[in-house]
């Protein structure tokens, strides 16, 4: 009987692409209110942009949740199919995303490694330049929104540029997420499963 280790992890990719997507529609919506309420303060406009905000909140820790849980799923099938590859550890992997300054560089790595130990169809120079785009375009959202917050907090040009960023970075990362699911799904139908233990 197949584990559930080797099958590739569709539905979590699937229900992570969806939530990815939800988030950064809702982060435009939040973006446009959180600039309306600065730039016309009322009760309204108050009282509006903090329920899109905790929506927002809500549909992005969601989406984070479940692509993590789609990351340790992928993690554990590379190991299976890579035993000597640099594969990090699940505490690790999952630690990385929170850690100041660390989280700037090394999720990005762990994805590239979680990739490469996929399968041998893993393209360096094409799969290695989508996985620098998205976090290109995930960690330039991010310095934007630092930027704005601190220099030009109701800029239109500023708004639209994070959130072109934002909804980028969405779609790249749910390209990531389908092509190592992808890869690991040929890999493990391609692969001997391991024989279940005899019972004593």
């Amino acid at each position: 009987m197949t584990s559930t280790a080797r099958k590739a992890p569709w539905i979590l990719a699937r229900s992570a692409q969806t939530a990815i997507a939800a988030a950064a529609v809702a982060d435009a919506f939040r973006a446009v209110a959180v600039r309306d309420q600065y730039l016309h303060p009322s009760d309204a406009s108050q009282h509006q942009s903090g329920l899109i905000s905790m929506i927002f909140l809500y549909v992005m820790t969601i989406a984070t949740v479940l692509f993590l849980v789609w990351l340790a799923r992928s993690r554990r099938n590379a190991q299976e199919l890579s035993p000597e590859a640099p594969v990090p550890s699940r505490g690790w992997m999952i630690g990385a995303w929170f850690i100041p300054v660390a989280n700037l560089f090394v999720p990005r790595r762990f994805v590239l490694d979680i990739g490469r130990a996929s399968s041998p169809s893993w393209e360096q120079k094409r799969d290695t330049t989508l996985v620098n785009l998205w976090w290109g375009a995930w960690t330039t959202h991010a310095l934007v929104l630092v930027v704005a917050g601190q220099a030009a907090p109701g800029s239109m040009a500023i708004l639209v540029v994070a959130e072109a960023l934002m909804l980028a970075a969405a779609v790249l990362l749910g390209i990531v997420i389908e092509r190592i699911t992808a890869l690991q799904s040929a890999a493990l139908s391609t692969t001997a499963p391991v024989a279940p233990l005899a019972q004593a």
